[in-house]
């Protein structure tokens, strides 16, 4: 890599590289936003309906997007939360935890349903870091993949 130095008029030196150099900088910059994208389930498979209500539930504390991703006894819990919650609003005022999370297990069920184990760290603001699994249940029905049943398992 031919690397040149060009002094500007403030005196600051700035690294002058070539077009090509350049060009192969771009073309390896989109290869790894192609390869981080190739890494995401399909949007439609049961893994990515698990990760969407993850995104939703735990780190966005959306309770009315979580619940629009549910069935059955998943429904009636996020439903029971938001009676619990009230009028409290979660908004971008809301101090938040961070979430990290990761799949550890995918189970198929003998129904058709599929099972998936994660572990989630989160970090509150002013408080010290903790981890939960995550069994989240999927069921496919005619809107495709919801959550059917979710649990947070201790450490």
């Amino acid at each position: 890599m031919r690397v040149g130095m060009v002094s500007t008029a403030l005196r600051r030196n700035k690294v002058r590289t070539s077009r090509r150099e350049r060009a192969l900088g771009r073309i390896a910059v989109l290869m790894a936003l192609a390869l981080a994208a190739a890494c995401r389930p399909d949007p439609t498979s049961a893994q990515a309906a698990a990760e969407r209500f993850i995104d939703a539930h735990y780190v966005a504390i959306d309770l009315a997007t979580s619940q629009a991703l549910t069935t059955g006894l998943a429904h009636a819990k996020v439903l029971q939360e938001r009676a619990l919650v009230g009028s409290q609003t979660i908004d971008e005022t809301t101090r938040k935890p961070q979430v990290w999370y990761r799949l550890l297990q995918e189970r198929p069920l003998d129904d058709g349903a599929v099972q998936f184990l994660y572990e989630a760290t989160l970090s509150p603001e002013g408080a010290e870091r903790f981890q939960r699994r995550l069994l989240i249940t999927v069921r496919r029905d005619a809107a495709g993949w919801m959550v059917s049943n979710y649990e947070e398992l201790p450490d």
